[in-house]
């Protein structure tokens, strides 16, 4: 009983021994990781034509596809300027087919001297007026056209309308801020790392950023996986918004990583962790 009980002794001793020799010695992982904030790209919309307002579809907070009408301005002017050029083009085009016309059937006659020089350099001076007239009728009938189709305001891309700057019955400029849109993608966070860090990273490298959320599926902080998309060529003196002591007084790199599974619950300036695993090819 007592050889049992040493032997049994011995296993136990033999056991911790080798669980402290696996955890003080296995290999850690290499990673650097550092902090920074979510930075989502904003555009501000605006009509490419001046005009009043009379309506706008979107709200702050709603979300816009790409294509999708979000504000008119009142049009009256522009499809009447539009209907006007259609009929200068029509009336120049008749003008040009009869000064043609009349140039063909005459300009035999310029040969024989049957009319005089100064007659046929007449016909052929009206035909190339009436024929550069038309042009330009054409020419204004397009710009015309694009003037009327600018009273429309279409999403440019898939986002999240941020901020609505006007209101209906308003007088605006062309340029002048309708909207500001944030959009889906690229969503990056800006970060810095040391420059003895510098050699360990390279393009392409993947990197984990985990925001402050806990996911309630997980219990754990909501993981995003990226990649660096930029690593800028000068260093810099460290911002106040880096976190870590040993980076406040060094001069550091920044970076981007790209975030590849993005949803609707990154915000812009959002605080993160980055985690990149040197272990773990790109």
């Amino acid at each position: 009983m007592k050889k049992i009980i040493i032997v049994a002794i011995i296993l136990v001793i033999v056991s911790l021994l080798t669980f402290f020799v696996v955890f003080f010695f296995k290999k850690k992982p290499n990673v650097i990781e550092t902090f920074g904030n979510i930075e989502i790209r904003q555009v501000d919309l605006s009509f490419q034509v001046s005009g009043v307002l009379n309506r706008l579809y979107k709200e702050e907070g709603d979300y816009v596809k790409a294509g999708e009408l979000i504000a008119t301005i009142d049009d009256k002017d522009y499809a009447a300027n539009y209907k006007k050029a259609l009929y200068l083009e029509k009336s120049s085009f008749a003008q040009l087919k009869d000064d043609t016309s009349k140039y063909e059937r005459n300009h035999p006659l310029c040969f024989d001297s049957t009319i005089s020089k100064e007659e046929c350099d007449s016909l052929l001076n009206k035909k190339d007026y009436s024929k550069a007239k038309y042009k330009e009728n054409v020419a204004n009938r397009i710009y015309q056209k694009n003037q009327l189709a600018y009273t429309k305001l279409y999403s440019p891309q898939d986002g999240i309308i941020t901020t609505r700057a006007q209101e209906k019955g308003a007088f605006i400029n062309a340029a002048q801020i309708v909207y500001v849109m944030s959009l889906n993608k690229p969503v990056w966070v800006r970060t810095y790392i040391k420059e003895t860090d510098l050699g360990n990273i390279k393009y392409g490298q993947t990197a984990y950023v985990y925001t402050d959320t806990i996911d309630p599926k997980t219990k754990r902080k909501k993981e995003y996986k990226g990649y660096i998309g930029y690593i800028s060529p000068v260093a810099e003196f460290t911002p106040k918004t880096v976190q870590t002591e040993d980076l406040r007084v060094d001069l550091v790199y920044r970076i981007r990583v790209y975030i590849d599974d993005v949803d609707k619950y990154l915000r812009q300036g959002m605080p993160v962790t980055i985690k990149i695993n040197l272990d773990e090819e790109a």
